[in-house]
């Protein structure tokens, strides 16, 4: 079986300038890498873009609504406009499925939206799934952006998901 690498939301709005989250500088390095050793791999790559309403700084057109990333030919790219990335397209199990992957490493933004969701719903779907520590963020909250994140992979985890250092995903 194989893996795919889901990277949610890698735009610019979240990853460039004064609006970025804090862990910036270190995510879309963490972000890169994983691309880079997934499509080294021959491993699925799933690139999502969040399609925000008018006005918002992720508007569908606007310089913020950008990918960071380049999706090259292959790789599918998924719009949406809910947090959950699987959910967002009603084909996309079915096509990963037929790619043959039973993985899905899922890393990006927001920890505490779309990384949950995603990852809650590729429990959901019978995927295994991984959270890459150091590869996913949010924006300081209830509580700072770093203990936001960690309390998305302990939940993630105490769900069935593994979560590793970025650096020890592997792709098959």
């Amino acid at each position: 079986m194989a893996t795919a690498l889901m990277v949610v939301d890698a735009q610019r709005n979240l990853l460039e300038g004064e609006g970025a989250v804090p862990a910036a500088g270190t995510v879309r390095p963490a972000l890169l890498d994983l691309l880079d050793r997934a499509r080294a791999a021959g491993a699925v790559v799933v690139h999502v873009q969040n399609d925000g309403p008018r006005g918002y700084p992720d508007e569908p057109g606007s310089a913020g609504w950008a990918l960071v990333f380049e999706v090259r030919d292959g790789e599918l790219l998924v719009r949406k406009s809910a947090s959950d990335a699987l959910g967002a397209d009603p084909e996309l199990v079915t096509t990963l499925r037929e790619r043959g992957v039973d993985h899905v490493v899922v890393a990006g933004l927001q920890s505490d939206y779309c990384i949950r969701a995603t990852g809650r719903a590729g429990l959901q779907a019978g995927f295994r799934v991984t959270i890459p520590s150091g590869a996913h963020a949010t924006f300081d909250d209830e509580a700072p952006a770093a203990e936001l994140a960690r309390a998305v992979e302990e939940e993630l985890a105490a769900e069935g998901a593994v979560v590793v250092p970025a650096t020890d995903v592997t792709f098959t």
